[in-house]
């Protein structure tokens, strides 16, 4: 490649990795209990399905309520014999008032409260799903930020001593001191780093996009804070895969879920088989002129015989559903319990392999890469092993950060598959 045409390239580079990483008017700092609180307090989600826990409990004001006496009230249209419309005086007219009340019989009420109980407790599941659910992509989404900052801001610091480079490079270059060779290859790993800073900004950005939604608050970029330190050093030894299943299995709302789709089915399936027994009508009529003696009262008993219409179809398909239920009761405890032996796993993968980094690497990295600037500058090392070494430099910082966030997700993870907190920071 020809080496003019290849500065002249990098320098048309220039204006495109020189725009300023662009971040919201507002920026706040927020650490995950402060980002938890306002995720509780305005979440559009969550909001919206507690709804459906007051709806499913109207229901059940529903189902207690009995049903209404029927009142009939039959009147002569016109007499002819007197030559008189509406005719229902009590001399020569005639009318019919009857009263009835429909007994529901075989428990159907007291089953129906039971389903529409049953009903409120999977509306309250489906909610608390919903908050696992969200409550884990704000943790996980608030940790990767959290890192991915630390690795755009390690970026910046090595940017800026190479751009301090660059600029020394460009004014001996000019006077000749160093190659025009030596000054275009400080500045194409200078370009790389934006490219790749930029690339990480892009990252941010899409997460911060997330968190916005799940905190109800365009206007704003979340610059998360966090003590991780203990954390990350926490001793993993207490876990016990046994342990965390039980855990699982006592506040998996979604595995309660399942349990209470079980017992609705059932629930309904008893319900079905008490509507295929006929109600009773039970009721009084007086009859003012029109039976077999003036003035007549008569007591009435109706129901329907139940020769054709026994609810056979609805009771065949809900005795499907506890079938079907019993399916996915089994299915949704056998996933628990792989989600968890998974997370498990991953948890002391990671956390093996991070142990066995020396804590102090980072600092001492950092110190060296001053050092070996200082000594390039000083022609004490060669371009080639200086950038090399920025170059181990940028992967081990970045590896480091990974393998934190890694474990951080790994943590999350874990509360996520067990349903409750039992790492937090």
């Amino acid at each position: 490649m020809n080496l003019k045409n290849h500065g002249l390239n990098c320098l048309l580079l220039l204006p495109f990795f020189s725009i300023s990483i662009v971040q919201a008017q507002d920026t706040i700092r927020i650490t995950l209990p402060e980002a938890e609180k306002q995720f509780l307090q305005k979440n559009l989600n969550l909001l919206a399905e507690k709804y459906n826990i007051d709806i499913a409990k109207a229901e059940i004001i529903q189902a207690k309520l009995y049903t209404n006496p029927n009142l009939s009230f039959t009147g002569a249209i016109y007499n002819p014999q007197v030559n008189k419309v509406f005719d229902v005086s009590n001399k020569t007219g005639e009318y019919i008032v009857g009263v009835q009340q429909l007994i529901r019989v075989a428990g159907k009420r007291n089953k129906e409260i039971k389903l529409a109980e049953t009903n409120t407790r999977l509306s309250e599941n489906r909610f608390f799903d919903l908050l696992r659910t969200l409550r884990f992509s704000l943790r996980s989404n608030f940790y990767s930020v959290y890192y991915l900052q630390n690795s755009l801001n390690a970026y910046q610091n090595q940017i800026g001593s190479l751009e301090t480079l660059s600029a020394s490079y460009e004014l001996l270059k000019v006077k000749g001191v160093v190659t025009l060779k030596d000054a275009i290859r400080i500045k194409a790993l200078l370009y790389s780093l934006k490219a790749e800073q930029m690339a990480l900004q892009n990252q941010i950005n899409d997460l911060q996009a997330e968190l916005r939604i799940l905190l109800q608050n365009n206007k704003t970029y979340f610059i998360p804070v966090s003590e991780k330190n203990e954390v990350l050093a926490a001793s993993l030894k207490n876990l016990n895969l046994a342990d965390l299943v039980d855990t699982a299995y006592q506040n998996r709302f979604d595995l309660k879920l399942a349990e209470n789709n079980l017992l609705y089915n059932q629930q309904n399936f008893a319900l079905q088989k008490a509507i295929a027994r006929p109600d009773v009508t039970v009721g009084a009529q007086f009859d003012k002129r029109g039976s077999f003696v003036n003035d007549a009262s008569f007591f009435t008993v109706a129901m329907d015989l139940p020769f054709f219409y026994r609810n056979q179809g609805n009771i065949k398909a809900a005795k499907i559903g506890i079938d079907q239920s019993k399916v996915m009761l089994t299915q949704q405890i056998l996933s628990v319990e792989n989600e968890v032996q998974s997370a498990y796993t991953k948890l002391l993968n990671t956390d093996r392999i991070l142990q066995s980094i020396d804590p102090g690497f980072r600092d001492e990295f950092e110190s060296l890469l001053k050092s070996i600037t200082e000594n390039f500058q000083k022609k004490n090392l060669s371009l080639i092993e200086f950038t090399d070494f920025n170059e181990s430099y940028k992967q081990n910082i970045l590896q480091i950060n990974d393998l934190q966030n890694q474990k951080m997700q790994a943590i999350e993870t874990l509360n996520f598959t067990i349903g409750k907190t039992i790492l937090n920071n």
